[in-house]
């Protein structure tokens, strides 16, 4: 599997279910940027070791997210809250365009702020 986020995406969500040697190379890996033979070397093990090792941490954690969905959750949740703010500014800009109404302004802004808010945590 190449180097991307979506796994480092599941180890931050899931890898503290992985074994310690798991979670290690995986970070090893895919934060540090190590070969599987600079990983190997580091750790006494042959390069085919961590390999296998690498791939069966991915598999769990692949499977974990078909069974848990976590990180779809994650993202979808993200999506709506970008589509909440991108509406609440096209409301804004209506509101301009119309005759400006302080409560229309004042709620739209504040449901900007708030999905502003819960997409950063």
């Amino acid at each position: 599997m190449a180097k991307n986020l979506d796994i480092i995406m599941l180890l931050d969500v899931y890898g503290d279910m992985l074994t310690v040697k798991q979670r290690e190379f995986l970070d090893y890996y895919y934060n540090d940027d190590l070969s599987l033979s600079e990983i190997a070397d580091n750790v006494g093990i042959t390069r085919q070791g961590v390999r296998d090792s690498i791939k069966r941490a991915e598999a769990q954690l692949e499977e974990m997210e078909e069974k848990l969905a976590f990180v779809k959750k994650f993202r979808d949740l993200r999506s709506g809250l970008e589509e909440i703010s991108e509406a609440a500014a096209e409301i804004n800009r209506q509101n301009l365009k119309c005759g400006l109404s302080m409560e229309i302004n004042d709620l739209s802004v504040k449901i900007q702020s708030v999905a502003a808010a819960l997409n950063e945590q």
